[in-house]
C-alpha cells in the first residue's frame, strides 16, 4: 500500500480519532502551540464519557474545555510546567503536577515513569516519502510516539515541515485528522526600562562568536534586542521565538563559529508568530530535535562560549534560585533552566546568567532574599549559579565563599533593601 493510500485509510474525523482513547489512558501533548486544537476540543466535548484519562503537557497555551474542575474524574490535566491556562488549577489542586528536568522527560517516558498510552500532536502535511514533521514541539513527544499504543496527528498546512529529528512516518500513525486554521501566534513579552537595563549588562558580557540559549520572558528578550551589533552568534536553545528570528534576519546569527553543529540553529520547540513558522519551513539552517538532545548539558556544552540566559522569581544570598513557585504556591515549572546553566558552566568560555528585577510589587518586595520563602521549589542550586544580574549590576558567584556571595548579592539588590539584607546576613553568620 502506498503512503498516500495509508494516509487516506487513517484519515477521519476528530470524533472518530477520540475513539483511540480508553479509560485510564495517559495522553501526551507537545509543548505550547504543538497542542492540537481540533483533537483537544473534541476530547473536551466527549470528556464525560471517559474515566481517569490524563492529558500531560509541559505548557498549555489554551484553556480547552477539559481543563475543568468539575470533570477531573473524567479527564484531568497533568502539567509538567504551568502557564496561564493551567496555573489557577495547579494552585487550587485540581490540576496535577509532575516535576522534572526538561532534558530528562524523554527518558522518563522511555522507562515508563511517565506513561504514554496515546499521543495527540499537531503535524505538518505529509511529504512524498510518508513523513510528517512535529516541528512545533519535538520535545518529549518523539519519545512518546515510540512508546504509545496510539499516535493521533492533527495535520495542518500551516505547520512547517522542519528539519531535524522531528519526523514521524505514516506507518507509525494510528489516526489522522485535518485542520486548516492558522497556528496560534504568541507575541513577545513586554519590555520596560528595568528589563532593558538588565539586558544591557548581559549583552555587554556576550562576545562575538558566542552560542545563545535564551529562555522565555521580558528580560531574555531585552537581551536579544541589544545584541544586534554582535557578530557570528550561534543558536542552541530549547525555544525558538521571534526574538531569535530577529537576530537571524539581521545577520547577527550565522552559526559559523559554533563548535557543535556549525551552520545550524537548534531548538526543541517553537513559540512565536506566523512569520517564524514560515521561516521554519524546510530551512536547512534550522533543526528541531527532541529535548534530550537540545537540553542535554553534555551535548549543549560542546558549544564553546555557550551563553545561557534564564529568569528567576527569587534568589537567596547564597545563589539558590526559586524560579517556579511563590513560596509553596506553584507558578511555572522546572523547565530547562538547570539543564542550560550546567551546560554553560561546562562549556569552554561559557557563561550562565540568571536574570531578575531586584524587586516586585512596585518596589515593595525584594526578590533577593536572605533565604528562600518557606516552601519555595528550588529550581537551580547554589553550586550551579554563576552570574546573577539585576538592573543594579552583576554578581559573579562561582568559586566565591558564602561571605563573598552575600556581599555580591547585596550589591545588586535594590538600595532600599540592602541594609536589611546586610543585617539578616550578619544574623545568619554569613557576614
Amino acid at each position: 500500500m502506498s503512503v498516500q493510500d495509508l494516509y487516506l485509510k487513517k484519515l477521519g474525523t476528530a470524533e472518530d480519532a477520540i475513539d483511540q482513547v480508553k479509560n485510564g489512558d495517559f495522553i501526551i501533548v507537545p509543548t505550547g502551540v504543538g497542542e492540537p486544537p481540533t483533537l483537544l476540543t473534541a476530547l473536551s466535548a466527549q470528556r464525560r464519557r471517559f474515566h481517569d484519562v490524563k492529558v500531560g503537557q509541559i505548557l498549555a497555551v489554551r484553556k480547552f474545555g477539559y481543563i475543568d474542575p468539575e470533570t477531573v474524574e473524567h479527564v484531568r490535566h497533568v502539567a509538567f510546567f504551568f502557564g496561564t491556562a493551567t496555573r489557577v488549577g495547579g494552585q487550587s489542586g485540581w490540576i496535577d503536577f509532575i516535576p522534572s528536568y526538561f532534558s530528562e522527560m524523554p527518558s522518563l517516558i522511555e522507562r515508563g515513569q511517565i506513561p504514554a498510552d496515546v499521543v495527540f500532536s499537531m503535524a505538518s502535511p505529509m511529504d512524498q516519502h510518508g513523513y510528517f514533521s512535529l516541528s512545533l514541539g519535538a520535545d518529549y513527544t518523539m519519545a512518546a510516539v515510540a512508546k504509545a499504543r496510539a499516535v493521533v496527528l492533527e495535520v495542518n498546512p500551516n505547520v512547517p515541515f522542519a528539519n531535524g529529528n522531528c519526523h514521524v512516518h505514516i506507518s507509525q500513525v494510528t489516526a489522522l485528522v485535518e485542520s486548516s486554521e492558522p497556528v496560534m501566534e504568541v507575541g513577545l513579552p513586554k519590555i520596560g526600562p528595568v528589563q532593558v537595563a538588565i539586558g544591557k549588562y548581559v549583552a555587554d558580557m556576550i562576545e562575538d562568536g558566542s552560542t545563545l540559549q535564551i529562555g522565555y520572558g521580558g528580560i531574555p528578550d531585552a537581551v536579544v534586542m541589544q545584541l544586534t551589533h554582535k557578530h557570528d552568534l550561534g543558536i542552541h536553545t530549547e525555544m525558538i521565538g521571534d526574538g531569535i528570528l530577529t537576530l537571524i534576519e539581521s545577520g547577527v546569527v550565522t552559526n559559523r563559529k559554533k563548535t557543535y553543529l556549525p551552520g545550524k540553529s537548534v531548538a526543541t520547540f517553537a513559540l512565536g508568530s506566523k512569520k517564524l513558522y514560515q521561516f521554519m519551513e524546510r530551512n536547512p539552517a534550522l533543526e528541531i530535535h527532541p529535548v534530550d538532545f537540545t537540553n542535554d548539558p553534555y551535548l549543549a556544552a560542546r558549544n564553546d562560549k555557550l551563553m545561557a540566559i534564564n529568569a528567576t522569581l527569587q534568589i537567596d544570598l547564597l545563589g539558590q534560585c526559586g524560579s517556579e513557585s511563590l513560596g509553596h504556591v506553584p507558578y511555572s515549572g522546572t523547565g530547562g533552566q538547570a539543564d542550560f546553566v550546567r551546560a554553560a558552566n561546562r562549556s569552554r568560555g561559557g557563561k550562565a546568567f540568571i536574570v531578575l528585577p531586584s524587586t516586585a510589587q512596585n518596589d515593595r518586595i525584594t526578590r533577593i532574599v536572605p533565604t528562600l520563602a518557606p516552601g519555595t521549589h528550588m529550581s537551580t542550586s547554589k553550586n550551579d549559579i554563576n552570574y546573577v544580574v539585576t538592573e543594579f549590576g552583576v554578581a559573579q558567584l562561582r568559586g566565591k565563599s558564602a561571605k563573598q556571595r552575600a556581599q555580591e548579592m547585596i550589591t545588586i539588590a535594590h538600595p532600599d533593601f540592602r541594609a536589611e539584607l546586610t543585617a539578616a546576613a550578619k544574623q545568619m553568620h554569613i557576614l
